[in-house]
């Protein structure tokens, strides 16, 4: 059985139509996503950078990330940095997250696993970071302090 010319070039050209459908469709699924901007991305950076040094124990890292004038208002002292070199951290997850980018502001709630060096003894403390993002310096800034890994004790 033999197809017929019209039948055989419709059925060469239905992969390429097929082709064309599929694309036309992921061009109008992107129109809805919305765009990374400078600002998602430094923030995205930002945070990645500040949970990394958390979680390697690089507390003089991480406050290079702080605000400058929060830094300046909350200075940490040679004996604090020094508690900080006393716990290991075990687990840093991020547990709930809000940004608005018209207001320029961000929260993030964390859960950080805590191990006492000394004692071997690990524990859980919740800390909220708060950002903001500074339009002259374009960058965002941490406007919460280090964690408070001994809340209540």
């Amino acid at each position: 059985m033999s197809l017929s010319p019209p039948l055989a070039v419709s059925t060469r050209r239905a992969p390429l139509a097929f082709a064309w459908m599929l694309l036309l469709a992921c061009v109008l699924a992107l129109t809805g996503c919305p765009s990374n901007t400078k600002q998602n991305d430094g923030l995205d950076r930002n945070q990645y950078a500040w949970s990394g040094a958390i979680r390697w124990g690089d507390f003089e890292g991480a406050m290079n990330l702080i605000d400058p004038r929060v830094r300046d208002a909350n200075p940490v002292g040679a004996i604090e940095l020094e508690r900080y070199k006393q716990v290991q951290i075990s687990a840093y997850r991020d547990v709930g997250a809000t940004r608005d980018n018209e207001a320029g502001t961000a929260m993030r709630d964390i859960e950080i696993g805590v191990i006492n060096r000394h004692t071997m003894a690990e524990r859980t403390v919740r800390y909220r970071e708060t950002w903001k993002w500074d339009p002259t310096a374009q960058v965002w800034w941490l406007t919460s302090s280090l964690p408070d890994l001994w809340a209540g004790q």
